[in-house]
C-alpha cells in the first residue's frame, strides 16, 4: 500500500441541459470510523506473490465546518498487510486539512509512517487567485512553489460537484483534483462514474440508524497521475455517497489488490450557523 490519501475533473458543467437545479444540502459535520479488510475474491491479487493475503486496520475521519467558516478534516488510516512471504507491511497516515468555504484556499499537513520508519512530512498550502490560477506553496519536506494551473478542485469542492452532478442525473464527470498527497506536487486527473439514485434502504446498520432514508448514489472515482500518460489509475475509490456528503462502505482498488472499509461508527456533529 502506498502513502496516498483517500480523502475524499477538467471542471464540468454540473447540470445537464434542462435539468432542474436543486438547492444544495449543507455538507454534514461528522465523525466516521471504517474497519479495513482485504477484498479476498480479487483475482488480480492472487497472480502476484507479494500481494497481500490478509489485511486489517481502521480509517478514522472527522469533518467539520461550513461554507461560511471553511471546512476542516482530520483523517487517520492505519493498515497492516499480511503477505504469503515476508514480514507484514504496515502504513499509518495522518492528514489534517483546512479548505476555505469559497474554495480559494487549502492548507494541509500529511504525516506517514511505515514499518521502516517515518516518511518526511508534507506541509503546505494551495491558493486560487481571482483569475482561477492555483499555486501550491510547500514548506516541507522542501520549500517549493508550484503553479498547477486552472480548473483544479480541492477535495471538499470535488465532493460538492459530484453531489450536484448526481442530482442532475449522474453519469460521468472529469476533474483535476489536488489534495496535497504523495509529495505534495501531484495533481490527479479523475474520472467519476455516478450511478442512479438508490431507493432501497441501505443494508449498513450504522448508516440506516443515523441517516434513515437519505438520498444516496453509488460513486466510483479513478485517480490518475496527470504526468503519467496512458497509465492505469493510481487507485480507484468506490462508495455510496449520501446527499449530505457522508460516504458509506468504501472499496479502495490499488490494481494489485483491493481493500474494503466497512463503516462501523457514524456520529453527526452540530452544523455551525453562518453569521453575517
Amino acid at each position: 500500500m502506498n502513502g496516498r490519501i483517500v480523502l475524499a475533473a477538467l471542471a464540468v458543467a454540473l447540470g445537464s441541459a434542462g435539468a432542474r437545479a436543486e438547492p444544495a444540502m449543507p455538507l454534514a459535520p461528522h465523525r466516521a470510523a471504517y474497519e479495513v479488510s482485504l477484498v479476498d475474491d480479487y483475482d488480480a491479487a492472487r497472480s502476484q506473490s507479494q500481494a497481500p493475503v490478509a489485511a486489517s486496520g481502521i480509517i478514522a475521519y472527522e469533518f467539520s465546518g461550513s461554507r461560511c467558516d471553511g471546512y476542516a478534516s482530520n483523517f487517520r488510516q492505519f493498515t497492516e498487510l499480511q503477505r504469503s512471504e515476508g514480514d507484514p507491511l504496515s502504513l499509518d497516515v495522518h492528514a489534517v486539512t483546512f479548505e476555505g468555504g469559497d474554495a480559494k484556499l487549502m492548507r494541509f499537513r500529511i504525516d506517514s509512517r511505515t514499518a521502516d520508519g517515518d516518511a518526511p512530512a508534507v506541509v503546505g498550502s494551495a491558493s486560487r487567485s481571482d483569475g482561477g490560477d492555483t499555486t501550491v506553496a510547500l514548506t516541507k519536506p522542501d520549500p517549493a512553489t508550484i503553479d498547477i494551473g486552472q480548473s483544479v478542485l480541492f477535495p471538499t469542492e470535488h465532493i460538492e460537484r459530484i453531489i450536484a452532478q448526481a442530482k442532475a442525473g449522474g453519469g460521468t464527470m472529469q476533474a483535476r483534483v489536488y489534495d496535497g498527497s504523495d509529495t505534495g506536487k501531484k495533481v490527479f486527473q479523475t474520472l467519476t462514474v455516478i450511478g442512479k439514485e438508490e431507493t432501497a434502504r441501505t443494508q449498513e446498520p450504522v448508516v440506516a440508524e443515523t441517516l434513515g432514508k437519505m438520498r444516496r448514489w453509488p460513486v466510483t472515482v479513478s485517480y490518475f497521475d496527470e504526468q503519467a500518460r496512458d497509465a492505469p489509475p493510481d487507485y480507484t475509490l468506490s462508495f455510496d455517497l449520501y446527499e449530505n456528503g457522508v460516504q458509506g462502505m468504501l472499496k479502495l482498488d490499488y490494481g494489485a489488490y483491493a481493500l474494503s472499509a466497512k463503516l462501523a461508527r457514524l456520529e453527526l456533529l452540530p452544523t455551525p450557523a453562518c453569521h453575517d
